[in-house]
């Protein structure tokens, strides 16, 4: 994500969220009190940014001799995330960190911690397994 100069890069499993505003009120119009609205366990938003994913291990690669410098650089291979930026996720709140990135703010979750993801119909690839 940039902002200006300054450029937001996630890392691993994670995704960058904004968050809903929460409801402070209930269906009949009452004003929730902020100690109620702080202790709900599910939150939602919007993903931002996503990691590149789980990084795999390079199976060549002799454990014994990591040290050891192979004649060849090799990139990193990385197992991707299921959420992509544009979805709607359903997390678990207590997984995340919040953060202030250019006045704006942003959590921080683990894809362990989402739930459910919302994506536009369009967008949704059939599922491996219905084609069996």
């Amino acid at each position: 994500m940039n902002a200006g100069r300054k450029k937001l890069i996630v890392i691993g499993d994670r995704v960058l969220i904004e968050m809903d505003k929460p409801e402070d009120r209930t269906e009949v119009g009452l004003y929730l009190p902020q100690t109620v609205v702080e202790k709900e366990k599910v939150a939602g938003g919007r993903i931002v940014s996503t990691g590149p994913g789980v990084a795999v291990p390079d199976p060549s690669q002799d454990e014994d001799e990591f040290w050891k410098e192979t004649s060849s650089t090799k990139r990193a291979r990385f197992i991707p995330l299921q959420a992509k930026k544009g979805d709607y996720a359903l997390f678990l709140k207590k997984s995340s960190v919040e953060i202030k990135f250019e006045g704006k703010e942003y959590l921080i979750v683990p894809q362990a911690a989402i739930l459910v993801l919302i994506r536009e119909e369009s967008e949704v690839v059939e599922d491996s397994f219905s084609q069996l």
